[in-house]
């Protein structure tokens, strides 16, 4: 009998155990973040850069290989640039995708603009195609990813605990973006108590359409700096509001991770830690986070990526591949 209530106790301690794991892949300045559910599900975010002869597509299929999948479940694209949809075709090359998410049909025009709709269509006709508005949920297990901004609209509800008055909110107004960028497609991904936020690159008059004068977001334990940690997003009503505990700056060496926009988030109430993907040359030593907390220190680097795993009840780690530094923080 003893025997079975061990074997019992040790099953239900494996399947406590198990992790929502985040891969934040360097892609040198773009996007690319690999979600993993506790079931082995897939949510990839963005595709990174074309060419480079297949550098970004590469380094996913290197975090994939690490997360134990062989393919895409999920594949979101926050919006049409070239830094966040330019690798499709290349990662169509290594990994294959079975549903295709975006905010429906990419409102630049140009040359450029339609090259790249043109591929990320021809990837769309490989597998099944998703279109998504704010509300909306991806039917993942065991995880809830809610859509809270796409195709320029945003929630009008709260989500789950959240609605509270923000304190934050200033007279302060920001010019309209009529680019891409507002367009993007955001995410915040529950699992048990930890949450999580990504908003691609949504520019910082959408971000205050969500948090002002009401939060409708809530308070989130991990924090993707919105585009790329750049001055023109990352409006500090918001990233104060959300009160991350932890932020991770998926920056390039000498692309986003602004001085403005790293004070902003090193300042916010309740931050622990800043992780970065990459040093920011134009940060200095003073608004860059110590070596420790950083993937990749040289401009000419490996790539390495951040890892987050986050348990149920809130607690998670976050590992460096760089240097295998890690930190845990316990759920509260």
């Amino acid at each position: 009998m003893r025997l079975l209530l061990g074997m019992v106790l040790a099953a239900s301690l494996v399947h406590a155990a198990k992790t929502l794991d985040v891969y934040f892949v360097d892609v040198e300045g773009g996007q690319a973040t690999l979600i993993v559910t506790p079931s082995k599900e897939s949510l990839l975010v963005d595709t990174g850069w074309p060419g480079f002869n297949g550098r970004d597509a590469g380094r996913i299929k290197a975090a994939a290989k690490a997360a134990g999948v062989k393919q895409i479940d999920y594949l979101v694209l926050t919006h049409y640039h070239t830094d966040h949809a330019g690798g499709i075709s290349q990662l169509l090359d290594v990994l294959p995708v079975k549903n295709f998410v975006d905010h429906g049909p990419n409102r630049e025009t140009g040359k450029g603009a339609g090259e790249l709709t043109a591929s990320w269509d021809k990837a769309v006709a490989t597998g099944k195609h998703l279109v998504v508005k704010p509300g909306d949920k991806l039917p993942l297990k065991g995880v809830d990813v809610q859509v809270v901004a796409a195709d320029g609209n945003v929630i009008s509800s709260p989500v789950t605990g959240a609605g509270a008055a923000n304190s934050f909110c200033a007279a302060n107004t920001f010019p309209e973006d009529k680019t891409e960028n507002a367009r993007s497609t955001g995410i915040v991904i529950t699992y048990g108590k930890f949450r999580m936020i990504d908003l691609g690159d949504l520019t910082s008059q959408k971000e205050l359409e969500m948090v002002c004068p009401s939060n409708r977001l809530g308070k989130v334990d991990l924090y993707l700096t919105t585009h790329h940690g750049t001055n023109t997003s990352n409006a500090k009503a918001i990233v104060h509001a959300l009160s991350p505990r932890v932020a991770i700056m998926n920056n390039g060496a000498k692309k986003g991770g602004s001085p403005e926009s790293w004070q902003i988030v090193r300042s916010s109430p309740g931050l622990e830690d800043l992780w970065q993907l990459h040093f920011a040359v134009a940060g200095g030593k003073d608004n860059n986070s110590a070596d420790s907390f950083i993937a990749n220190i040289d401009e000419a680097c490996e790539g390495k990526f951040l890892k987050a795993s986050a348990m149920a009840d809130g607690s998670f780690t976050v590992v460096n591949s760089r240097n295998k530094y890690q930190k845990s923080y316990a759920a509260k």
